[in-house]
């Protein structure tokens, strides 16, 4: 294991020993290789730098109190990543490829996997791109598929705290019909400028409303939008815009064996102020609460001044001990490495 302090890592690029990646040519994917060198060499007129032809993923992998590593749900990643590839026609990576890519990747790595209890771990980006030429706007007939590891630390280290986010009324983050629901790069690339404007206000998230009215909240700059109303239920937009986020997806699962009741609905922007707390979730940092939303001269407070609110708190509990093997994985999210 590598003489690391665990305790000072961010979330930020650290060189590991290698990534992996698999080339797909005349139709199918090789049997991929394991690179030391941090770069790709690639054709000027590669779609990806022409086309968008890009998509991404995120996931986790977990070192248990027994000292072995897991994968926090891949295939959810792997399943995501196929729709993402459909939605911009590039070659689709098979589950057991992507499966196998991140067990190779991560065995060759295994220095890099922080130890249990210190609340660092690998974060893990499968990355797919265009890499043939096509100066006319068409598909490549040629795929890299990536996948490279970095460990990275608790992005909270004194416990939840709370955020101001700013709602972006002057730009939208899709369109109804457009690329929303897909992890392209370049739905990345048209957000970061607003997310800029909004940083340089003081505010670390941005919020989007949908792009039709703009009356109903879609979701945050990079996450989903999830509140607890005032009766306790999990509440969460429906949006042909939104990206179905894993983490999301979790949290309604622990939500539902708690008791408690799951809205999956259009939610009215003017409901914020009814709410009695509101989180953004992601892969990155599980859950980070919001305790005010910021729009023109309106300001919503919502939730307690400080740390998080105790729904979401015990939702983020819950959750995390199945990641770390603090608690039974009922629900078979963990995969041993």
């Amino acid at each position: 294991m590598m003489e690391l302090d665990w305790s000072k890592l961010g979330f930020s690029y650290l060189e590991t020993h290698c990534h992996i990646r698999y080339m797909w040519r005349d139709g199918r994917w090789n049997e991929g290789e394991l690179v030391n060198e941090p770069y790709l060499n690639i054709h000027i007129g590669a779609t990806a730098l022409h086309y968008g032809q890009a998509a991404f993923e995120g996931l986790k992998v977990f070192r248990g109190k027994d000292g072995v590593p897991r994968a926090f749900r891949p295939l959810e990643n792997a399943r995501r990543l196929n729709r993402s590839a459909r939605r911009s026609c590039m070659a689709e990576v098979p589950e057991d490829l992507f499966m196998d890519a991140v067990r190779r990747v991560v065995k060759a790595n295994m220095d890099f996997v922080p130890p249990y209890g210190t609340g660092a771990s690998l974060y893990v980006r499968p990355l797919l791109i265009g890499t043939g030429e096509r100066i006319g706007v068409n598909a490549a007939d040629e795929y890299a598929f990536i996948v490279l590891v970095i460990p990275v630390g608790a992005y909270y280290k004194g416990g939840l705290q709370p955020v101001r986010a700013l709602v972006m009324d002057d730009y939208d983050r899709a369109a109804p019909h457009g690329t929303g629901t897909v992890k392209l790069g370049g739905n990345y690339g048209a957000s970061l400028l607003p997310h800029k404007l909004a940083h340089d206000k003081g505010f670390p998230i941005d919020l989007y409303l949908d792009a039709a009215e703009h009356k109903y909240i879609d979701e945050f700059g990079t996450s989903n939008f999830i509140a607890i109303d005032g009766k306790g239920a999990f509440v969460t937009p429906m949006s042909t815009s939104v990206l179905p986020s894993v983490t999301n997806d979790g949290l309604r699962t622990v939500a539902k064996d708690l008791g408690m009741a799951v809205e999956v609905r259009p939610v009215l922007f003017e409901e914020i102020a009814t709410f009695a707390e509101i989180g953004a979730c992601g892969t990155a940092v599980v859950l980070t609460p919001v305790n005010e939303i910021v729009r023109g001269d309106r300001v919503i407070k919502v939730g307690p001044r400080e740390g998080c609110g105790p729904v979401l708190q015990n939702l983020y509990n819950n959750y995390t001990a199945i990641q770390w093997g603090n608690a039974p994985d009922r629900y078979g999210w963990l995969v041993e490495i």
